[in-house]
């Protein structure tokens, strides 16, 4: 037999989720402290600029739970009881009060009984259980009660049944006995050893039409019976006292037949052992004025349960949660097939981000940012600065790789090893006019020409950012992780002859990688080491002798710690004069290897501009106080500004730094 279900793969057209944006979010996140892990959770709560986030869609499931329980109570049946004990009241008084033949004497004790009923409504309607009613009408709404009583007590535990139940003759009540009392076989054999598919396909054959859910198998008619008992009771956990009291004192009179609670009851403790982990103890607390009968409070506690669940599942609280556990039926059931789409977006865009290779598992077994990632991220972080260079809106970015040269203007014959671009038109020329004009044209290794460049000299570039406590404390932890970024994705993917070092330096310096420096969190420990960065950068310098030496320097303050002779830190503040030389010295050596110079001073510290200022004039340096926002153009520009002529420079980024190639 073949069954067939509804299509939940999400459109089979639909493009593939969009990663660049997510991207970007985590790389901010991971390059201000926290894990790639807790990054990529926080943009999947956040979602992106047109896509709803876990954080929305768990505000929305909790609107929902507070609108059920401020809207509806829980008295609705008996409500509907006690408006159906009146119509049959009223109505037998009007007959009493009409009828002429009848005796005083009856009349007067008939009047009696019904001026002395109960103020309870469920005393009343058993008081009322053996009178014997003159008007029909009256007859009728009573027994309506009972029919009404019954009808909610099975909708409680078989949702539909009391719209299915309606005007129900006595054969259909003989037939719910028999169904309930053949499903309590089968939850008791269940039980002591277990039933058969064929026993569980006879039973589905006999009473199938109670069930329109179509459980498969046992256990799924099982979680779906028990799901809805375990509500129906939190339901009644969920009534007054009073209530509770009433309503089984009333449950007595539904169709006028004890043995309906008692199957009733017999299956509850049949379904409480088989599903003991299902919430048989809770209970909510119903504050509206819209009146919900038991079958639609038992719905509504239902639904309760069903969006605690997907809170759960949306919070992603516990270890190793996933999206792939949102129930996405659930979420569309309760919030509406828009809800699921997102959803399923989210779910799409972690598996494709887990997936794609732009997140990697260490040994350690944390997410890290790949290679491919931090690519991907240095090109966004590389355009960004292009814009910020440019100052005009539709600056192309720029296409040159630094490997070839400037062309001059001039070609020249080929001769092997030579890597410049081919000439073309001369290249043509050549073979034309060495075959005479004839055709077809064949090129052969003596016609081929290539473009003259000016020459290009390696760069060796030192990056020292400052790491100290005032980076982070003033808002440039930041910043200066995308300037590292940038300026590493261009000498990586633009200058790949060039040969780049970032140095950290705080209370001591360090070389670092790029994926360590992007992943670094603030450091609180006080002091600036530029004598260490310093150290560190001159080494750079003499293992790359052929090279012209680059250093940039980003710090938002004055040396306050050197090193001394046994390796150990040393820190004062203010800044000590020792400390002071210790880093001229290097910087004089630094200069001595031929290093072209530039710092970058953030902070309006008049002290520091001017100290900065005369570190820069002792070495025919620059110094160049951008703002933070735009730190990466000021330190990319500053580095291209020293590997070409000036020409080029400003074609590409307009004249924002300045462009001069003062080391070529």
């Amino acid at each position: 037999m073949s069954r067939f279900t509804k299509y939940d793969g999400g459109d089979p057209l639909a493009p593939p989720v969009d990663l660049a944006e997510a991207l970007d979010a985590i790389g901010q996140d991971v390059m201000a402290g926290y894990s790639p892990e807790h990054a990529m959770r926080e943009f999947l709560r956040r979602g992106s600029s047109d896509q709803a986030g876990l954080d929305e869609l768990a505000r929305r499931v909790a609107e929902k739970r507070r609108e059920i329980l401020q809207r509806n109570n829980l008295d609705g049946t008996m409500r509907e009881v006690r408006e159906l004990l009146d119509k049959a009241v009223l109505a037998e008084r009007g007959q009493l009060a009409r009828d002429t033949t009848m005796d005083d004497g009856d009349r007067a004790f008939r009047e009696v009984v019904l001026d002395n009923l109960s103020p309870s409504t469920a005393a009343a309607v058993s008081e009322l259980a053996s009178y014997d009613w003159q008007s029909s009408q009256a007859r009728e709404a009573y027994g309506e009660i009972k029919d009404l009583l019954g009808r909610e007590l099975l909708d409680q535990r078989f949702a539909g049944m009391k719209q299915a139940l309606e005007g129900a003759t006595d054969e259909d009540r003989a037939a719910v006995n028999e169904m309930l009392s053949d499903l309590n076989d089968l939850l008791e054999k269940h039980a002591a050893g277990g039933v058969t598919d064929e026993e569980f396909g006879d039973f589905m054959d006999k009473h199938g039409d109670f069930f329109p859910e179509n459980p498969r198998d046992m256990d799924e008619l099982l979680d779906s019976l028990a799901q809805r008992a375990a509500a129906a009771q939190r339901m009644m956990n969920s009534m007054t006292p009073e209530q509770r009291q009433e309503l089984m004192e009333l449950s007595q009179q539904a169709f006028g037949s004890p043995q309906l609670m008692e199957q009733l009851a017999r299956m509850d403790a049949n379904l409480q052992a088989l599903r003991p982990g299902e919430d048989w103890s809770g209970s909510e607390s119903f504050e509206g004025d819209q009146g919900m009968g038991l079958g639609d409070g038992t719905g509504a506690l239902q639904d309760l349960a069903q969006l605690d669940a997907l809170a759960d599942q949306l919070a992603q609280s516990h270890r190793g949660a996933r999206l792939d556990d949102v129930d996405l039926d659930a979420l569309a059931q309760q919030l509406g097939a828009d809800a699921a789409v997102s959803a399923r977006t989210l779910q799409d865009l972690e598996r494709a981000l887990r997936d794609s290779g732009y997140l990697k598992r260490g040994s350690d077994g944390e997410l890290r940012l790949s290679p491919r990632a931090m690519r991907q991220l240095g090109k966004a972080l590389l355009r960004d600065v292009a814009e910020r260079m440019s100052g005009r809106s539709g600056a192309r970015e720029t296409r040159t790789t630094g490997l070839a040269g400037e062309p001059s203007g001039a070609s020249r014959r080929w001769e092997f090893g030579d890597t410049e671009p081919w000439d073309v038109p001369r290249t043509i020329t050549n073979a034309v006019l060495r075959q005479h004009g004839s055709s077809p044209v064949r090129i052969q290794v003596d016609d081929i020409e290539v473009v003259e460049t000016e020459a290009r000299t390696q760069a060796a570039v030192a990056l020292l950012v400052d790491t100290s406590f005032s980076m982070a404390m003033d808002g440039r932890w930041v910043p200066m992780k995308r300037t590292a970024l940038a300026l590493h994705q261009l000498v990586r993917s633009r200058f790949r002859g060039d040969d780049l070092q970032l140095i950290a330096f705080g209370r001591h310096a360090q070389v670092m990688e790029i994926e360590e420096l992007t992943g670094l969190d603030a450091r609180w420990d006080k002091g600036t080491n530029l004598h260490h960065g310093l150290l560190l950068a001159n080494r750079f310098f003499r293992k790359h002798p052929n090279a012209q030496p680059v250093l940039l320097v980003v710090t938002d303050g004055e040396p306050t710690a050197h090193l001394e002779a046994d390796g150990e830190v040393w820190f004062s503040y203010p800044p000590h004069p020792l400390t002071i030389s210790h880093a001229v010295r290097e910087l004089d050596a630094a200069s001595r290897l031929g290093a072209q110079v530039t710092f970058f001073r953030l902070g309006e510290d008049p002290g520091l501009a001017r100290f900065i200022d005369s570190m820069a004039r002792r070495v025919g340096g620059r110094m160049v106080s951008p703002e933070l926002d735009d730190l990466g153009a000021a330190v990319v520009g500053s580095y291209l500004g020293s590997r070409g002529p000036a020409s080029s420079y400003r074609d590409h980024f307009g004249d924002w730094g300045g462009g001069r190639g003062f080391w070529v």
